[in-house]
């Protein structure tokens, strides 16, 4: 067997441009995003105009990037949302491999110059993205392949379903509204994979039969009844002495998580 060969180094040709500040905000999937807008944006100068000429005609195309937020975080086996073991991460999708490489197929609406707009996005923003290639449905949809250990023909979709109650729906509506922090979705696709803990769900059960999902700073309380789950209410996961008086020069989101705890104390 050959021995190691020499490192290649890959260039961005460009960015991709999402809603998506940060890896808990992201989907696992770009189908669980398929109305999320984005673009891309390749770099100028470099003759990528001329490099676009026809892709207007395809409806789908590959993007190849770079899972720039795992850096170092190689694992040989983690575990997958729908698996209950661990597994290599070659039989997964999992961020967290040797060469860091991802790649998702997104919707093309229209290209303005050197910007794609484009839908169904699932990339962190600011993401480096590698190259673009067209989706082909006679070479790249292909009949019968098995889908391995998830031992499904398809997407087998929420397992779940989530409901809000009226508090829980109230308190989301002013994180979204007066913070700019909308994590609804995110718990939503989070909760419909299962209720129990897991590598992908930070889930701590309590006596009283209630459990709480941590996502960021923000715990999010919730029952489950058969297939049912119920987010009851939404609480800052800062400690009361770390939000008890406000210091200056403090980072936004502890005044954030301060000023949530103190409108809903009130009966906001």
């Amino acid at each position: 067997m050959r021995g190691p060969l020499e490192p290649v180094s890959i260039e961005p040709i460009g960015v991709i441009r999402t809603p998506f500040t940060d890896k808990a905000s992201a989907p696992r999937q770009s189908t669980e995003a398929k109305d999320v807008k984005g673009t891309v944006e390749l770099f100028e100068g470099r003759g990528y105009e001329d490099a676009l000429d026809g892709i207007e005609t395809f409806d789908t195309l590959w993007l190849i990037f770079h899972f720039h937020q795992a850096l170092g975080r190689f694992h040989p086996k983690v575990q997958p949302p729908r698996s209950e073991t661990k597994l290599g991460v070659f039989a997964t999708r999992s961020p967290h491999r040797p060469s860091g490489i991802g790649m998702s197929a997104v919707r093309l609406e229209r290209v303005e110059g050197l910007r794609l707009f484009v839908a169904g996005v699932d990339m962190i923003d600011g993401t480096p993205l590698f190259d673009i290639k067209p989706y082909i449905p006679y070479a790249d949809a292909i009949d019968g392949a098995s889908s391995g250990w998830l031992d499904v023909t398809k997407d087998p979709g929420p397992r779940y379903v989530v409901t809000w109650d009226e508090l829980a729906r109230r308190q989301c509506e002013y994180l979204r509204e007066q913070h700019g922090v909308d994590l609804a979705s995110t718990v939503t696709t989070l909760l419909s994979t299962g209720p129990e803990p897991h590598a992908y769900r930070r889930i701590r059960r309590a006596a009283d039969g209630t459990s709480t999902l941590a996502v960021k700073a923000w715990r999010f309380r919730f029952t489950t009844k058969d297939r049912t789950i119920t987010v009851e209410s939404i609480s800052s996961g800062y400690r009361p002495s770390e939000l008890a008086i406000a210091r200056p020069g403090e980072a936004e989101e502890l005044a954030s998580h301060r000023a949530f705890e103190e409108a809903f104390r009130a009966g906001a």
